[in-house]
């Protein structure tokens, strides 16, 4: 039931983790406060569709 998903960030589209998801117990998308090395700075990361 674990996917693999790539995290992008919200400011700058940049797309800069990967983690693991379950998709039953989160079928929607993943949001997370991650730090974004091109805007040195932490920022919300979206799950995207690969």
């Amino acid at each position: 039931m674990r996917v693999t998903i790539t995290l992008a960030c919200t400011e700058c589209s940049a797309r800069n983790y990967m983690t693991t998801k379950n998709k039953k117990n989160d079928p929607n998308r993943l949001e997370l406060n991650k730090y974004c090395p091109s805007q040195k700075k932490v920022t919300l990361h979206r799950e995207t569709r690969s």
